[in-house]
């Protein structure tokens, strides 16, 4: 180790820099990304550049990882504070600048539900992808989800349920979207390990998602559809 040349972050260029940014991403090295983030700041990078280019080019690359089995759930952990990390100087300054976002998401677990390690790594992950996400933590009621919605304006509602004996609460949401009118004006995703594709079409969610790397895909994929509409 002694002989390895100490990285020296002014003497890189700005690509150097964004793929050293994305390497550090995705070993989960929060202090080096705080540190490449503010240099790229120093070098006066546009906040969204340094966004896309570092930290959700690094992002992208920890999901398709995940999705192949190469990284687990903790190392996306670590990859996903990082993340975090670097979203902590940038997310003021991306507001300051009207930085333009992919949508808005809200995601939560459903009434009656307390399990939330799945659901905040979506919510890291697909803020990760570019998405502005309000995480509204566990036991939430339709009132919850519809606040949220109307709140913050959300593209996506996403649900997750760990039990089988709340999985049924996800229709309850759908269905009071429908009776309100606003179902087709929400990509709705759910997700947990008792739900699959038969569960999520039975209720007429947009797509079931097994794991945080296929929340990130169909919410891209959604969004992508809706914007052609």
């Amino acid at each position: 180790m002694d002989d390895e040349k100490e990285i020296v972050l002014s003497e890189l260029n700005n690509q150097e820099l964004f793929e050293l940014m994305q390497d550090d991403l995705y070993d989960g090295y929060a202090a080096e990304i705080v540190e490449e983030v503010n240099e790229a700041l120093r070098r006066n990078i546009i906040p969204y550049d340094i966004l896309n280019q570092g930290l959700v080019a690094g992002m992208d690359i920890v999901g398709e990882d995940f999705r192949d089995g190469i990284l687990f759930v903790p190392e996306v952990m670590m990859a996903a504070k990082a993340m975090k990390a670097g979203m902590n100087i940038l997310r003021p300054l991306l507001v300051e600048t009207g930085a333009p976002r992919l949508g808005t998401a809200i995601i939560g677990t459903v009434k009656g539900d307390i399990h939330d390690i799945g659901q905040n790594l979506v919510s890291m992950m697909w803020e990760g992808a570019g998405l502005e996400v309000h995480n509204i933590g566990t036991n939430n009621s339709v009132e919850d989800y519809l606040g949220a919605m109307e709140k913050y304006n959300a593209d996506i509602i996403g649900m997750s349920a760990l039990l089988t004996t709340t999985m049924p609460y996800m229709k309850v949401v759908i269905d009071t979207l429908k009776e309100m009118g606003k179902r087709d004006g929400v990509i709705v995703l759910v997700g947990g390990a008792p739900l699959s594709e038969a569960f999520a079409e039975d209720i007429e969610a947009d797509a079931y998602c097994k794991d945080a790397s296929e929340a990130v895909e169909a919410a891209k994929k959604f969004l992508a559809l809706r914007k052609k509409l």
